[in-house]
């Protein structure tokens, strides 16, 4: 089976689909892997290694798509490109149904079939394809260190001659995965953490890591596959309400919620952010899904009476070398799930399958990823 692996072209996107180690694996499978020259190079991945792993080096981009029986990427196929696949072909990305309709419409036209990590189902069988996971876990990761940077203090106790300096105190909004590697890594930096998640399930975890879980006098907000569901807007009013003293509290707040599919709660108002201390830092890991901050540009790092708002899109793509290895394990793992003996076999009987492939035989076969799309375009509509 032919495997292809595109540059990404998204401006930022450092990553790359497939790392050398990765390659070799799937060579070793008997994979045919072709990779574009220069594809690795964000990541710190040479066509030279590429090269020594087994893979053959394209430098055309056209023809290595069209030549390819599954392409692995990051972001999603753009749509200049979807018309060098050639129909029958398979795809393997973020597909991000719910801004990116059109590419997925013309992928079913094209006769490509689609799977789309973001709907991989979050069960045990799956875990080890979960990229959704890994790329949010190096995120709170990251987010720590971002908050760190900007924040004009030390995040540690420390006992000097010159006398005692407090410990930073950080608060985390959302104990999914992102916020879960956030709490742990300010803790082993050294600061005072408090965490809040609408799902009350996670209060063990929270409390492992030596953070203090915030209750507040609110109901569950559990949904579908462990993730937070959408709250109501009453719900969220209450909850941002009950919330502000300990956003007040805070010098560095770090924003992780969000539900697949839909635009991000908003958690922290304006006022909330007013009425933090200047110097203070916001850190919005859901800013590219319309951020938990009011206030959050993204793509924009802005300050606000003395309030840093860090809005970075992408936060993955700034470890470019982790992520695209972890992304590669997942990738690969997946691909290997769907082939059997050289070919492509797509089993809508199989919970994993059925789960991730968005299109297949000219159409849309996803509910959840029609529902989405659909979603996306009745606010456009009432935008317009």
């Amino acid at each position: 089976m032919k495997t292809g692996v595109p540059s990404e072209t998204l401006p930022g996107e450092r990553r790359v689909a497939l790392v050398p180690d990765v390659a070799a694996r799937l060579a070793g499978a008997g994979f045919e892997v072709a990779v574009e020259a220069g594809a690795g190079n964000g990541a710190g991945f040479t066509d030279d290694a590429y090269r020594e792993a087994g893979a053959s080096v394209v430098s055309d981009r056209a023809a290595l798509l069209a030549a390819a029986d599954v392409i692995l990427a990051v972001q999603p196929v753009p749509l200049a490109d979807v018309a060098c696949l050639r129909s029958g072909a398979a795809t393997i990305s973020f597909l991000q149904p719910a801004t990116q309709g059109p590419i997925v419409e013309a992928l079913a036209a094209r006769g490509v079939t689609a799977f789309s990590l973001e709907l991989l189902p979050r069960i045990s069988r799956a875990q080890s394809m979960d990229a959704l996971s890994s790329q949010a876990s190096l995120a709170g990761y990251k987010a720590v260190l971002m908050g760190a940077n900007r924040l004009g203090k030390f995040f540690p106790m420390l006992m000097t001659a010159a006398g005692t300096i407090p410990p930073a105190r950080v608060l985390v909004l959302g104990a999914g995965v992102a916020g879960l590697q956030a709490i742990a890594t300010a803790r082993r930096l050294g600061a005072v953490v408090e965490a809040y998640d609408v799902r009350p399930a996670v209060k063990e975890e929270v409390k492992s890591l030596g953070a203090t879980f915030l209750e507040l006098e609110l109901e569950t907000q559990e949904g579908e596959g462990g993730y937070a569901r959408e709250q109501s807007q009453d719900f969220l009013a209450r909850q941002r309400e009950l919330l502000a003293a300990r956003v007040a509290a805070a010098d560095v707040v770090i924003t992780t919620a969000a539900v697949p599919g839909r635009r991000a709660p908003l958690l922290v108002t304006a006022p909330m952010v007013a009425g933090m201390r200047r110097g203070s830092v916001v850190v919005d890991l859901a800013a590219d899904s319309g951020g938990n901050c009011e206030l959050t540009q993204a793509g924009r790092v802005v300050e606000v009476d003395g309030v840093v708002v860090d809005g970075t899109s992408n936060v993955p793509s700034t470890v470019p070398l982790h992520a695209s290895q972890l992304y590669a394990r997942n990738v690969a793992n997946l691909l290997q799930h769907l082939v059997s003996e050289g070919r492509l076999q797509v089993d809508l009987e199989d919970e994993i399958t059925r789960g991730c492939c968005v299109t297949h035989g000219g159409r849309v076969v996803n509910d959840r990823a029609r529902q989405m799309m659909e979603a996306s375009a009745a606010e456009a509509s009432a935008r317009a």
